[in-house]
């Protein structure tokens, strides 16, 4: 009797042990595959593809780098500026691997790591709706699985093409981006500047009617009470090495044209002034998030008022973030974002 007793509880014991080693070669057989890139043909240069764009003066080469595989989540992301670069997302990288979403760095053209060919017929939002349009192309994006991200002048980019190619959207991230040029600059001028010490303010403007931009004061006043307050909420000496590198690669040329020289707005013969679609989100039908921030230097009140006119709106608030919320106000941001991401995904986003 004792002997049977034995035997069975040694086969009890055979079966758990037996079991669980099942258990775990299953988990092994079902190890994710993001990060694995040895089927992809972009192994060779972990992720970067230089993607050739077609142009009325010739083509050129942009840069992009993949982060991750998602047959079902893919996010192409576009920087501010215009002349910005795709170092202000460095940071998307303590948060995207985990979730498995992949995404795409992307310099547009005339930027740092892209080609320069410096032709001002170029600079206009048509030029770069079509540029991102081949972008997904090459890239083989589509509405089952693409989600635009744009940042500020990103967020200008990224309504401009949807209200072309909507159809090829699966999801639209506006982050720190209003709709409207005129009504960013009437908030800087009438809502930030008068938030600054009267005697700075002064100096500021004395040097803008001058337009003596280059001057370094001019620099050093905006670095020091306006961006620390309304760019990156951190003293410049806290800021990520990834920011101070993408201030430093932007490109003054195209930033000039269309943004203009002034930081209250667009202002000289930016040609983005008069930018203004704010009567046509509302035909936008694709799942669409809007961030925006509390200290931001576009007006929170407006971006929400733009998630109430997209159909499929949504508005994320950064309470204690500015312009880079991805940075000053980094869990709420990226929390919000990843749950859009996700809720547009398993088709629970409403």
């Amino acid at each position: 009797m004792k002997l049977n007793i034995l035997f069975f509880s040694f086969m009890i014991c055979l079966c758990f042990n037996c079991q669980e080693k099942q258990d775990t070669k299953i988990e092994t057989d079902c190890e994710s595959t993001y990060m694995d890139y040895s089927n992809s043909n972009d192994q060779f240069t972990g992720g970067i593809n230089m993607i050739p764009i077609e142009t009325k003066i010739g083509t050129f080469n942009v840069y992009t780098k993949r982060v991750g595989n998602n047959p079902k989540m893919k996010v192409l992301l576009l920087h501010g500026g215009p002349g910005g670069t795709h170092e202000f997302f460095d940071c998307f990288d303590g948060y995207f691997p985990k979730e498995e979403i992949e995404y795409i760095y992307y310099d547009q053209l005339d930027s740092y790591y892209s080609d320069k060919p410096n032709d001002s017929t170029l600079w206009t939002t048509e030029h770069f709706v079509e540029e991102v349009e081949q972008v997904r192309k090459a890239l083989n994006m589509d509405s089952s699985n693409f989600y635009l991200y744009g940042q500020s002048w990103g967020g200008i980019l990224a309504m401009e093409y949807a209200l072309k190619y909507q159809d090829n959207l699966k999801g639209l991230i506006i982050s720190n981006m209003m709709s409207s040029a005129p009504e960013y600059g009437k908030y800087a001028e009438e809502v930030l500047g008068p938030q600054m010490p009267p005697e700075v303010l002064k100096e500021i403007k004395e040097l803008e009617t001058n337009e003596d931009y280059g001057n370094p004061r001019y620099t050093e006043l905006l670095m020091n009470h306006y961006y620390i307050e309304h760019a990156l909420r951190m003293s410049l000496e806290e800021w990520p090495k990834s920011v101070h590198l993408a201030f430093e690669h932007l490109n003054p040329n195209i930033y000039l044209y269309m943004q203009g020289p002034s930081e209250f707005g667009m202002a000289g013969n930016a040609t983005l002034k008069t930018w203004d679609v704010s009567n046509r989100l509302k035909t936008i039908n694709t799942p669409t998030l809007v961030i925006g921030a509390t200290y931001d230097t576009m007006d929170p009140k407006h971006m929400e008022w733009m998630a109430n006119e997209f159909p499929k709106g949504r508005f994320l608030l950064c309470p204690n973030g500015s312009h880079l919320a991805q940075y000053d106000d980094q869990k709420i941001y990226f929390e919000g974002l990843i749950s859009f991401i996700k809720d547009v995904n398993s088709g629970s986003f409403n």
